[in-house]
């Protein structure tokens, strides 16, 4: 068949004001041959009435109705009720490019892949910046894919993915994707979408990876506010994703690294959602992901994405030290969303004992570093994390699995 069936599964919950965009771009995809499962998870919005609306306008649209069970378990409805030979995933609040499919179809069955692995742009306010995979693209193979297997979760420094982790930006076969995808708990809730790509890969013969961008990825004033959950609940949904992680790989652990791999993986996703870890009986650092002792220390903190947030959350909770100011480059963003975020420059008008850099990616870590220097700052005063292969072994052993 020239243009085999692609299955494109939209997971839907509160976001009926972007749902009409996504919902136009991916009917005014080049190529044609489309099944739109509208996945409504129980949205209590009007996303309901919109699905229904558009599955009035086109025959190609299939529309669930179900109670709120989460992302995972709205991507199985989708799953089990797809007609494709290929599938795909769209955030509801985002959009595609009108050729997005036309592309990684032509790549996946030029190469006779199992999966067309593309980058994408993302989208903040009014600026997109496009961003690719850190392994080259190109087609992958015996030996070649081996390698790819050896570097996905882990590519070169600590928290840097050699294939990102989202599902959205890829093209399966459906052979590759039905296991992973319905092999994920429902429970997940953190890391997701990573429990179900690196299974593929592992089940796959042959991968494409392309730098296509068409997808558009929506980062929303309110996605960009991070919700924060006590240890015990972070601790909790982290554990799930490793079982699931452990489970996945075992038959694969040894032949590509995978136990590091994963232990990083993890690690790092602990270390941006945490902040570190307070002993309650003692309410001393029990965890604490930088060298330097911050306790009673007057301190500022570069960065408020993720990491960024949640340290400003633990710091101020546990009154660790005394915050006097909060900086990032796009402190106007953050502004927008009620953060109260300052310019970079605003280090040479502080008295402070560190500056806490809230990033986990060395090469990100040390542009950083030296515009603080720049700026008058000693070296001295910066504090990163500690990547180290046994710091990360001592939080992943001591402080993820025994808490």
């Amino acid at each position: 068949m020239n243009n085999p069936l692609i299955s494109v599964i939209v997971p839907i919950y509160r976001i009926d004001k972007y749902l009409g965009i996504c919902i136009e771009s991916i009917l005014n995809q080049t190529y044609n041959n489309l099944e739109v499962i509208l996945v409504d998870d129980g949205s209590p919005d009007r996303c309901s009435e919109i699905c229904d609306l558009y599955a009035s306008k086109d025959s190609r649209i299939k529309v669930i109705h179900k109670e709120n069970g989460g992302l995972v378990s709205a991507r199985k409805a989708g799953v089990q009720v797809s007609k494709g030979e290929y599938i795909g995933y769209v955030d509801g609040d985002d959009w595609i490019g009108p050729g997005f499919y036309q592309s990684l179809m032509h790549s996946i069955k030029n190469s006779d892949s199992d999966i067309a692995i593309a980058g994408f742009s993302r989208d903040l306010f009014a600026s997109t910046k496009n961003l690719l995979n850190a392994i080259p693209s190109g087609v992958y193979e015996g030996e070649s894919l081996k390698n790819v297997c050896k570097q996905m979760l882990s590519y070169g420094s600590f928290y840097s993915h050699g294939i990102t982790t989202y599902l959205w930006n890829k093209l399966f076969k459906r052979s590759a994707i039905i296991v992973p995808q319905m092999a994920v708990d429902n429970q997940i809730t953190v890391g997701e979408d990573a429990a179900v790509v690196y299974k593929a890969i592992l089940r796959s013969k042959r991968i494409v990876i392309t730098d296509n961008c068409a997808y558009h990825y929506r980062q929303r004033e309110d996605s960009m506010l991070k919700l924060s959950c006590n240890y015990d609940e972070e601790y909790r949904r982290l554990k799930a994703l490793n079982d699931c992680m452990v489970t996945s790989f075992q038959n694969e652990a040894g032949e590509y690294n995978l136990d590091q791999q994963q232990k990083e993986f993890i690690t790092g996703t602990y270390i941006i959602r945490s902040g570190g870890k307070i002993d309650n009986a003692s309410n001393e650092l029990k965890y604490f992901p930088f060298k330097h002792d911050i306790v009673g220390k007057k301190v500022v903190v570069h960065g408020a994405g993720t990491f960024g947030q949640q340290l400003v959350r633990r710091i101020k909770c546990e009154n660790l030290c005394e915050l006097i100011g909060w900086i990032d480059k796009d402190f106007w963003e953050y502004r927008r969303c009620c953060m109260d975020v300052d310019p970079i420059e605003r280090v040479c008008k502080l008295d402070f004992d560190y500056i806490i850099i809230a990033l986990l990616a060395p090469p990100t870590i040390d542009r950083i570093k030296q515009r603080l220097i720049d700026y008058g700052v000693s070296e001295s005063k910066i504090i990163t994390v500690e990547v180290t292969k046994d710091l990360i072994d001592k939080a992943y052993n001591q402080y993820l699995l025994n808490s």
